[in-house]
C-alpha cells in the first residue's frame, strides 16, 4: 500500500475545517430545532405554509445530521491516523479532493461507485 499523503501533511488543517463545520452545523440544527418548536399560527392558510416550511426544516435538519456523521467518522480516522485513506479500497485520497469534501470517506472511483 502507497504511504498516504494526507499523513504526510498537517491532517490538523483537515481537523480545524471539520471541528468548524460541525460547530456551523450543530448551531443551524439549534435554530431548526427552535424554529420547529414555535407556535403555530391559527389561520389555516398560514398553517398550511407552516407545515411546508416545517417539512424543509426537517429535511435539512436529516441533511445537517448526515453531514454531521461523517464529520465525526473522519474526526475519528483522523485519531486513528487513517484520515485521508478510502474506507473501501485502502487507497490515498486526492488532497483535491479532501480539500472539497474534507469528510469524505471514499476516494473518487470508490465514491462513483457507490
Amino acid at each position: 500500500m502507497m504511504e498516504n499523503p494526507v499523513q504526510a501533511m498537517d491532517t490538523a488543517h483537515f481537523e480545524r475545517i471539520l471541528l468548524a463545520r460541525k460547530d456551523e452545523i450543530e448551531r443551524r440544527l439549534k435554530k431548526i430545532d427552535t424554529d420547529l418548536g414555535t407556535l403555530k399560527s391559527a389561520d389555516s392558510a398560514e398553517r398550511a405554509t407552516e407545515a411546508e416550511n416545517d417539512e424543509v426544516l426537517e429535511e435539512f435538519g436529516q441533511v445537517g445530521e448526515e453531514e454531521l456523521r461523517a464529520i465525526d467518522a473522519a474526526l475519528d480516522r483522523i485519531t486513528k491516523g487513517q484520515y485521508g485513506q478510502c474506507v473501501t479500497c485502502g487507497e490515498p485520497i486526492s488532497i483535491e479532493r479532501l480539500k472539497a469534501v474534507p469528510h469524505t470517506p471514499f476516494c473518487k472511483d470508490c465514491a462513483a461507485s457507490h
